[in-house]
């Protein structure tokens, strides 16, 4: 059997459990369009309501346009993005695995299971997969006006995102953040928090999407040491980057840097800019110290709440604390987002966002547990005596990759 066959298999397989276990729940997925791929998945899985995940590939070709270049929204790691149209009149957004991608294998299996265990308003709504001969999909809901970054880096759309939605999108993300953290059946870290991963609904609404490097963590656990780092220039946490140090402070560094850029319209680093403009978190820091945070404000924004506004960017500079143990976790900032009582602490200086290289991190210590008893925490065995942690968990699917980010 070559590998391609037994991948599939495998992915087959884990889809095949995911669905039993939600059945077991009283959980269920919305129907697509079924044909071979879905009786057979029926079919093994003896489960008549299993066949509703699947996707026949005719039906997803017959929906893109056979996948032409007039349908295709974007392109990421994983492979490409195409809007579909089924008979029903009902608008998808299929994502193609490349099949020349190891790396979007992984992201694959690892998107599925996790969406598969989710359901949040704040979060993309996963309704089906193909899984036929080479070709791997996943088919979610399609929203209209695609992702975050579209219209906050473009200046013809940029002033369509008043103040009033801005601080809506900050507050989505946070609640989306807040469930994949504490309200998750398991704790789910992220790890790619950023402009692009942001997508809105009709009404500018924000969903979280792209799982592919998203980490579980069973039980108890709050935190692992990887040896490698995925991730987003710019969005990624210190620790991270630097040693491989992966907790929920790592997706709350990503979310304050991401405010940050809602508030000022900016990228996170902008080399058109002067040198003091450059880097947008030393910027904010500087006006902050100066007491001209609000200097920071998108200049395309003719009326905005400058006590939301300043409250934002003080939020902003607090989830990018060079410590994480500084940094507020997303309960604290979902009740700061929401609180007007809220006093929000005073923030130091930033961290510092790694820009320069790719990186496979190696701790220099061994792994510092979180439940004393317990010899195993999360994704990591402890090599007592080595100069590292290495992953055994059965959801490690993480890869050593940095992307440019948007």
């Amino acid at each position: 059997m070559s590998c391609l066959a037994r991948a599939a298999m495998a992915i087959f397989s884990s889809l095949l459990a995911c669905l039993k276990r939600l059945k077991a729940a009283g959980c269920g997925l919305r129907c697509g369009g079924r044909g071979a791929a879905g009786r057979a998945a029926e079919d093994e899985a003896e489960d008549d309501s299993s066949s509703g995940l699947f996707y026949d590939l005719r039906s997803l070709q017959v929906a893109t346009n056979f996948f032409s270049e007039l349908n295709q929204l974007g392109h990421g790691g994983f492979g490409p993005v195409f809007k579909g149209l089924m008979p029903d009149g009902q608008e998808i957004a299929v994502k193609k695995l490349s099949q020349t991608s190891r790396q979007g294998m992984r992201e694959f299996t690892n998107e599925v299971k996790l969406l598969l265990k989710i359901q949040h308003r704040n979060l993309v709504m996963l309704m089906g997969c193909c899984v036929e001969g080479q070709e791997k999909m996943l088919v979610y809901e399609y929203l209209s006006n695609r992702s975050l970054d579209c219209f906050l880096f473009a200046k013809e759309k940029s002033p369509l995102l008043d103040w009033m939605t801005r601080f809506r999108i900050i507050t989505g993300v946070a609640r989306g953040l807040l469930y994949l953290h504490e309200e998750a059946p398991e704790r789910i870290i992220h790890r790619d928090i950023k402009a692009s991963n942001i997508l809105l609904d009709d009404q500018l609404n924000p969903k979280i999407s792209d799982f592919g490097l998203a980490r579980l963590f069973p039980g108890e656990d709050t935190h692992l040491n990887t040896m490698k780092v995925s991730g987003t220039y710019g969005y990624m946490a210190p620790e991270y980057a630097m040693r491989g140090y992966l907790s929920v402070k790592t997706d709350v560094f990503s979310y304050g840097v991401l405010v940050l850029e809602i508030v000022s319209g900016r990228k996170n680093h902008d080399g058109r800019l002067g040198a003091e403009k450059t880097d947008l978190l030393s910027y904010a820091w500087k006006l902050f110290q100066e007491g001209k945070s609000l200097d920071l404000v998108d200049s395309s924004l003719v009326k905005y709440n400058p006590d939301e506004a300043a409250m934002s960017i003080q939020l902003g500079l607090l989830c990018c604390q060079a410590s994480y143990g500084d940094r507020p976790d997303m309960n604290s900032v979902h009740l700061m987002l929401s609180s007007d009582s809220f006093t929000l602490p005073r923030p130091g200086k930033p961290g510092i966002q790694g820009r320069t290289a790719r990186w496979t991190t190696t701790s220099s210590s061994a792994f510092t547990k979180t439940n004393p008893s317990s010899t195993q925490t999360g994704g990591t065995k402890v090599s007592t005596g080595s100069s590292f942690a290495e992953e055994y968990s059965r959801n490690s699917i993480s890869i050593s990759s940095i992307d440019e980010g948007r």
